[in-house]
């Protein structure tokens, strides 16, 4: 229900939007629209995590308006999605005042807002997200024949709804209603994205329609697979074999384009062809090439992404005739027919009596039921032949709640359609999804009375759940590891839902990092006047001011094993679960070793891009986070990355080695030898190995040839190095390696992957060369401490102070080494008479340094890549695309180049918020207990396809030795002060047999070891502080003790950790 703008106030509004404001305090009349936020200019130091996912800049989706009508605690996570994407306006509706059954889900809202409009109070609280976000709102009624209102020419600014809006979202309306709206969006021209979602308790549903015809321009949002062609027949049909540098992509069916093939140049056409027979490295391509030119060398071959056609039904047309459902659970296969129908029967409901059923009462279930044995009755051979009662009643009795780790699910389930509609980016969900969790209920019945509100902001979840399990919840103690995107996000979740919000509870937060601007698009705790503080305060801040009962401690420690005597024996034993909100595996190994060690549940998640996954590890019942692992990823050769570059990663790889290596490295040295010189040449002379040898001459180089006193001579550098790197470098490796070289097997040496270079020539006309040398030359001046003039941002100065620098002529070198092998892991080679030549390095660096002004230090400079004014990505994309021209690779834009060498992980709001929502829901089942591992789901999801695949969670490997079993979940103790001997003897008791034991790294004992049957006698933690050096610290009472065993067929057997609890 959309309400009726008053023409009289256009004007004023309008006026409004060109201006930076804040929400006003005083609340709006009725149908009056509040508008504040500026227009928006896409900020990529902001964006640069969503930026990296979409792939590209989508500056004109992000300029279009959405319209999210109903902001209970599922329009208010869409709308925070959005304002996080950075859309050029949102406008908010709503008809309805806050209560405080509200405050369960709604993220913005106070118990001090009840009793005000739900739109309207949200406006402030969302605008601060993003500020370049025109937010307006709406209250009031509006029917289909009142929108003719937003398209008066008056108005073209406020928001002219159904001609500028390109997509409307729906989380509270009638089904009658909804089918009016999405007729007119549907038939309007041009379409309007109409969505219609609904979260009753535990069960969610989405649907979506995008118009008649909708062109979707990219269906999975990932980047187009390449290969570098090796050979391609003359056949019909023509074999097209890569080389085995990476493994193709490719399917069946795909179209892909050819470029830069040599001989078989027909091909370069443009013209995409369809392949088959899809191999690791070679297609058959549908074409006669026979009367083509014999192949010779050369070609890159990449996949075409069409775009693709979807034809959407109206909404009244898709509830009868819904097609095939997008499935989540399959073990729930015949789930969403069922709930197409319950949905349907709620709507009838409550348009019959006028509200919800009540929670725990049997006659409303049976309403409900009614109301669908009914429908299924009308559908003649389309009705379902069976209809699950019990499913029924939970759907019946939890209706009203709109539960937050719901609303958080399909608020990113939602907000990612939104941008679909309107940027033609990624696969739009086609047309319905249903979901439900009700695994998560209790494991025991509820009764009716544990399901009466309680006048608390908890209402709508004990309204599901019951208060025992609320009770529960606000009594947990709880770690979360990460206060970032994910971290931010299960924070304003924890609150809601009241985990640790009674003084027993406790939330413990901890997070060693501080906010930066780039985090701002995503970790919407944070505000810009946050940058700088520790991540854990502000974001525990920001959630006591959700549920001012949060009881939440936030610590700026990293939990790791230096972290110990922080996060100690009784710290672990305390907790009921951990939550990791981490970005890094390492980070993710320790705490699930921990989590293992102290049988602690782990709720793990991550996301990349709009993909996400959840991971539940349920002691004794799951396996565990480490029990499988990603293979590593693929690292280019280091030749590969100094001399034969063949993709634009390989040109950036070594842009940024060489940033760091002139600007950061280099003078760090420099400054490490003046501070010391006596303990810097002693390690030098210590090390003796050519990579001494080389980080000496590279200080004096620094020091002498290049030493820097005025800002001329900076760009004399800048000038230098290009010439060095582009054009002198080229001509030594092609005057080593000929075009026409051949290796040793007789092959082509420049055979692909390598692609010939060619040097560059130095041209002041040329933009792209003047600002890497301006980019450069500013760097270098900051090393060395030296003013920049403000000329220098004068090309045509500029320009005229490059042309002073006097070039020297190169001349190719005989006999120098190139390094070839992909197995070489360093450049530098050893010689005979490094030792001599450190010596000479050495009394000449000492010389050098006496030249020096006394105090004379140098600025290091270390890579930022969020800050667009610093210089240093352009820096690093004019080294990578220069590169990329001496080599004919395709160059790439700053904002490309910042997302590869500041190894960006593409992250957006949509996914991370489904991802938090999800891992709650399996907190419900995690702090009720009692679940079987049946009942837990782990989750991968990718938003841009949309996929959703869900399934019970994998069980620990077991192990059998005679009568006895375990997982790695078992530990075995022992309780006493006991001897190496008495050890043996109680593993011997077991039928096991130990050879080996240890502690730490070090070897306490082993049987092959006639010496060490001396220690036998000595008390095991004697032996660790001998050996080991292992000093137990005063709060732990045990020591653990790795040990191997073999049974008494000499096979061997992997046992549990040992634990010697000898305090």
């Amino acid at each position: 229900m959309l309400t009726r703008k008053r023409e009289e106030l256009a004007g004023e509004v309008v006026h409004d939007l060109h201006k930076k404001t804040r929400a006003d305090d005083e609340p709006a009349d009725d149908n009056h629209t509040m508008t504040t936020g500026r227009a928006p200019e896409i900020d990529e130091d902001l964006h640069s995590r969503q930026l990296a996912s979409m792939a590209a800049r989508h500056e004109a989706p992000l300029r279009l308006q959405r319209l999210v009508s109903g902001l209970n605690g599922l329009g208010a996570e869409i709308a925070k999605n959005l304002v996080l994407a950075g859309v050029k306006s949102v406008t908010l509706h709503d008809d309805d005042n806050v209560e405080l059954w509200d405050l369960s889900s709604n993220f913005f809202l106070t118990e001090k807002d009840v009793g005000q409009n739900r739109a309207q109070t949200c406006v402030q609280k969302l605008q601060e997200l993003n500020n370049a976000v025109i937010i307006s709102t709406i209250t009031g009624d509006l029917t289909k024949e009142q929108l003719s209102n937003f398209q008066l020419p008056q108005i073209p600014l406020l928001l002219d709804i159904w001609n500028s809006i390109k997509a409307v979202v729906f989380t509270d309306i009638s089904l009658e209603k909804a089918v009016e709206f999405d007729s007119y969006c549907h038939n309007h021209q041009p379409p309007i994205a109409f969505i219609k979602s609904e979260i009753r308790g535990l069960f969610g549903s989405v649907f979506c329609d995008f118009g008649p015809e909708f062109t979707v321009l990219d269906v999975d949002g990932e980047e187009p697979h390449t290969g570098i062609v090796a050979s391609i027949s003359n056949d019909n049909p023509a074999l097209v074999s890569c080389v085995d540098d990476e493994r193709l992509e490719f399917q069946d069916g795909d179209l892909v384009v050819f470029s830069e093939v040599h001989g078989m140049s027909e091909l370069n056409d443009g013209k995409p062809r369809k392949i088959k027979n899809a191999r690791p490295y070679s297609f058959t391509l549908e074409e006669d090439t026979t009367s083509y030119g014999t192949y010779v060398r050369g070609g890159i071959v990449t996949q075409v992404k069409p775009p693709k056609v979807l034809k959407f039904k109206t909404l009244k047309d898709a509830i009868k005739e819904p097609g095939e459902f997008l499935m989540s659970d399959f073990s729930k296969f015949d789930r969403p027919p069922l709930l197409h129908l319950a949905f349907q029967a709620l709507d009838k409901f409550r348009n019959d009596l006028r509200r919800f059923p009540i929670a725990g009462s049997s006659d409303d279930v049976q309403r409900l039921i009614d109301f669908a044995i009914s429908i299924n009755e009308s559908l003649g051979d389309s009705k379902l032949e069976e209809l699950d009662k019990k499913l029924l009643h939970h759907f019946a009795s939890g209706s009203r709640a709109v539960l937050n780790p719901m609303a958080a699910m399909f608020g990113g389930i939602v907000g990612q359609e939104v941008v679909k509609a309107c940027s033609g980016k990624f696969h739009p969900l086609y047309q319905f999804f249903y979901f439900d969790s009700v695994e998560s209920l209790p494991v025991e019945p509820l009764e009716p009375a544990e399901l009466k509100p309680e006048n608390t902001r908890y209402d709508a979840q004990i309204s599901v759940f019951g208060s025992n399990l609320q009770k529960k919840l606000e009594q947990a103690k709880i770690f979360m590891v990460g206060s970032g995107a994910l971290g931010c996000e299960f924070l304003k979740n924890l609150a809601l839902m009241g985990i640790s919000c009674n003084q027993n509870g406790k939330l413990i937060v901890t997070d060693d990092d501080v906010i930066e601007k780039s985090n701002l698009s995503r970790q919407f705790l944070f505000r810009d006047w946050n940058i700088g503080q520790p991540k854990s305060t502000v974001a525990a801040t920001a959630a006591m001011a959700i549920n001012p009962k949060l009881h939440v401690e936030a610590l700026q420690n990293r939990a790791s094993p230096e972290t110990e005597n922080v996060f100690n024996d009784a710290f672990w034993e305390s907790l009921d679960a951990v939550v990791n909100a981490l970005d890094n595996v390492t980070a993710r190994m320790y705490i699930d070793s921990r989590c293992v060690y102290f049988q602690k549940p782990l709720l793990e998640s991550g996301t990349l891009g709009a993909k996400c996954n959840t991971q539940m590890v349920i002691p004794h019942l799951t396996e565990n986070y480490g029990a499988s692992r990603d293979p590593p990823e693929k690292q280019a050769p280091m030749c590969t990355v100094h001399s034969f570059p063949h993709n634009i990663d390989h040109c950036l790889t070594w842009a940024r080695s060489e940033f760091e290596g002139l600007l950061e490295k280099t003078p760090t040295e420099v400054n490490a030898f003046l501070s010391n010189p006596g303990g810097y040449a002693t390690v030098a002379r210590t090390a003796g190995d050519a990579q001494a040898r080389d980080q000496l001459e590279r200080v004096i180089e620094c020091l002498e040839r290049e030493k820097c006193e005025t800002f001329q001579d900076c760009i004399t550098w800048a000038r230098l190095k290009f010439e060095d790197y582009f054009s002198n470098r080229v001509k030594q490796l092609t005057y080593t390696f000929p075009e026409d070289a051949m290796t040793s097997s007789g092959a082509p040496f420049w055979s692909a992957p390598k692609r010939f270079p060619r040097p560059l020539e130095f041209l002041t006309s040329d933009p792209s060369q003047l600002n890497f040398i301006l980019a450069a030359a500013i760097l270098r001046a900051e090393t060395f401490g030296i003013p920049i003039p403000d000329w220098v941002k004068n090309p045509a100065k500029m320009a005229e102070a490059v042309d002073k620098v006097i070039v020297p002529d190169f001349q190719p070198k005989q006999g120098v080494k190139i390094v070839t092998d992909e197995k070489a892991t360093s450049l530098s080679s050893a010689s005979v008479d490094d030792a001599a030549v450190i010596e000479e390095l050495i009394a000449k660096l000492e010389a050098i340094s006496k030249t020096l002004q006394p105090g004379f230090q140098m600025k290091p400079i270390q890579f930022e890549k969020d800050d667009d004014t610093n210089y240093h990505m352009d820096v690093i994309a004019g080294f990578a695309n220069m590169r990329a021209r001496n080599y004919s690779i395709p160059e790439v834009d700053k904002l490309k180049a910042k997302f590869i060498a500041g190894r960006i992980i593409p992250a957006i709001a949509t996914s991370t918020a489904m991802a938090t929502g999800l891992v709650c829901l399996e907190l419900y089942k995690v702090l009720g207990g009692g679940h079987k591992v049946e009942d837990y789901r782990n989750t991968f999801a990718n938003l841009a396809i949309p996929l959703f695949s869900m399934a019970e969670p994998v069980p620990p490997k077991t192990i059998k030795h005679q009568d006895m079993a375990w997982t790695v979940w078992d530990r075995w103790t022992i309780t006493g002060n006991i001897t190496l001997r008495e050890l043996l003897d109680w593993l011997k008791e077991k039928g096991l047999n130990a050879y080996s034991i240890s502690c730490g790294t070090s070897l306490l004992y082993n049987s092959m070891f006639p010496r060490h049957k001396e220690r036998l006698d000595k008390k095991v933690v004697d032996v660790a502080r001998e050996v080991a050096k292992v000093e137990v610290p005063p709060y732990r009472r045990h020591l653990d003790v790795v040990v191997a065993c073999e049974d008494d067929d000499d096979n061997d057997v992997d046992i549990p950790l040992v634990s010697i609890y000898f305090r």
